[in-house]
């Protein structure tokens, strides 16, 4: 009862601030503030209202927030560990096959020279380092310019 007096209090005085607004020809904002003010009012009669009353003093629904907000947290974390396993070598094969070594899948004692590109003295991870063909030469360097 106490909730739905407060919604019809707010109410009245928006739809007075509307009138206001609008006495000052500014109807697009006053009809925006009696929007506005009309929503605790629908609130009130349809019930939600009290239903939120009822929500927010059980100590049981706070807890089942609790338990929601915990999952979510908990997805969260298994995709940022999902992401980093991903970067860090692939999935879960991929580890299996390599003898446990998440971003090295040659030989193991190369292992610990990795830099942070997944390189080891020229080579990638992967394999050995891609040789030239004849048609991907360099550009010839000019030594001296001429005019």
């Amino acid at each position: 009862m106490l909730s739905s007096t407060i919604c019809t209090v707010v109410s009245v005085a928006g739809l007075g601030i509307a009138a206001l607004t609008a006495y000052r020809k500014r109807f697009l904002a006053a009809t925006r503030v009696a929007a506005f003010s009309l929503v605790p009012v629908g609130l009130a009669m349809t019930g939600v209202i009290d239903w939120l009353t009822g929500v927010v003093f059980k100590p049981v629904v706070w807890a089942g927030f609790g338990v929601l907000a915990l999952s979510v947290v908990l997805f969260m974390i298994a995709r940022m560990a999902e992401r980093h396993s991903l970067k860090a070598g692939g999935g879960r094969k991929e580890r299996r096959a390599g003898g446990g070594l998440l971003r090295h899948r040659g030989h193991p004692e190369e292992a610990r020279h990795l830099n942070e590109r997944g390189t080891v003295r020229g080579r990638t991870a992967a394999g050995p380092r891609k040789r030239r063909t004849a048609g991907t030469a360099r550009s010839p360097r000019v030594t001296s310019r001429t005019p």
